[in-house]
């Protein structure tokens, strides 16, 4: 899992902070931001492509520095990953009756085009002063 390039600007006496592909100074394996190798995703990489980690351990990390605070992100193997799981038809179900609760006013007991406000538990029509 090195990168030919950032070990040359290492051999070269460069000092990168976040580059540590023998996990000796971070205890994974560490790559800077956008320098991972290309066998290896993030969880959201691996979600866009329609995988899932499938209990694979943390295989190597990337660090960076967003408004001086330390950010990470784990990355997992891509050969390893499995299909996303779908949802049942039963619990399909659950979820649009779910939705259908969120739209539904509680006060006049119509069903709305949008979510119900959780701040007032009203429809806007119900609320005083609401859009009549």
């Amino acid at each position: 899992m090195r990168n030919a390039y950032l070990d040359t600007l290492v051999a070269l006496g460069r000092f990168i902070e976040f580059y540590d592909p023998d996990g000796d100074r971070h205890g994974l394996p560490t790559f800077p931001y956008r320098w991972a190798p290309t066998d290896l995703a993030t969880r959201r990489q691996l979600r866009a492509a329609g995988l899932r980690p499938a209990g694979q351990p943390i295989a190597a990390q990337i660090l960076w520095r967003h408004k001086k605070q330390r950010r990470v992100a784990y990355l997992y193997p891509i050969a390893g990953a499995k299909a996303k799981r779908s949802a049942t038809p039963a619990q399909q179900v659950a979820i649009a009756k779910a939705l259908l609760a969120r739209r539904t006013c509680p006060t006049c007991r119509q069903v709305k085009g949008y979510y119900i406000p959780r701040r007032t538990g009203e429809c806007l029509d119900c609320i005083p002063g609401g859009t009549r």
